[in-house]
């Protein structure tokens, strides 16, 4: 991977759907191998993560410490490894039933950054995965999300989405885990609403790791900021292929 300093006045955005670290489930393993002890993989994936040297990085399906993760929070691991800071939240309402669940009680997603977070967390009204992580930078605002599988659903959180994105004043990037299992035509009308862009020109799919055939994973952006690289490393650490992007973002004019 190009070393990112070669960029002036570049950041580093990776998104990375990481199964909870419990492997791509490559071999179809009873449970989806979701069960399984994760304290291995994670530390493979702390080691990637750390390699593409990110000044954010969006982490969804995260275990806060579940005994598949030896009850330690896979995002604060991750953020020691990087020496980054870090936030997380479960990706269900506080107030849902999944809160008695074990291991789903644990299950969430996260940001780690450079530079200290200070998050807002908003919730969809419909679907299981409610969470939206707003992270807001000095030049650009970034949600991650984890749409819902349902099709009817997932649509009606873009709808919402579309609201966020709207009265938000800085340049935005959307990114996370789409489940767009109906290919990528189903987020055509998102895209025309907000003006945003994909930084994934080319479509590359990224399910499932070891044979990808859809693009579910996206990272979506404002007219303001320019792309300058884009990768989707082949990495069989997870079930979801992660995404590496260079971008820059257009300096503001100053409202006289």
């Amino acid at each position: 991977m190009t070393d990112r300093r070669v960029f002036h006045d570049t950041m580093r955005l990776l998104l990375y759907n990481i199964r909870y670290g419990t492997g791509p489930n490559r071999f179809f393993l009873p449970c989806g191998g979701y069960l399984g002890d994760s304290t291995r993989n994670i530390e493979a994936i702390s080691d990637f993560v750390a390699s593409c040297e990110p000044d954010v990085a969006g982490l969804v399906e995260v275990d806060e410490g579940s005994f598949r993760t030896g009850h330690r929070n896979q995002a604060e691991q991750m953020a020691a490894r990087l020496g980054h800071y870090h936030i997380y939240r479960s990706k269900y309402h506080a107030e849902g039933w999944t809160r008695f669940i074990p291991v789903m009680n644990k299950q969430g997603n996260a940001f780690l950054t450079r530079d200290s977070i200070e998050p807002v967390f908003h919730y969809f009204k419909r679907g299981m995965k409610k969470l939206i992580i707003e992270l807001e930078l000095e030049n650009v605002v970034i949600f991650l999300v984890h749409l819902a599988l349902q099709f009817r659903t997932r649509h009606q959180q873009l709808a919402e989405l579309y609201n966020l994105v709207e009265r938000t004043e800085k340049p935005v990037i959307v990114a996370g885990d789409f489940n767009a299992l109906w290919g990528e035509n189903e987020i055509d009308l998102f895209l025309g609403a907000t003006r945003l862009t994909s930084a994934n020109e080319n479509r590359v799919p990224t399910f499932p790791s070891w044979k990808p055939r859809r693009h579910l994973d996206f990272i979506l952006h404002s007219p303001e900021i320019h792309s300058v690289r884009f990768d989707v490393p082949q990495v069989e650490l997870s079930d979801h292929l992660p995404l590496v992007w260079d971008f820059e973002v257009e300096p503001q004019r100053a409202t006289p």
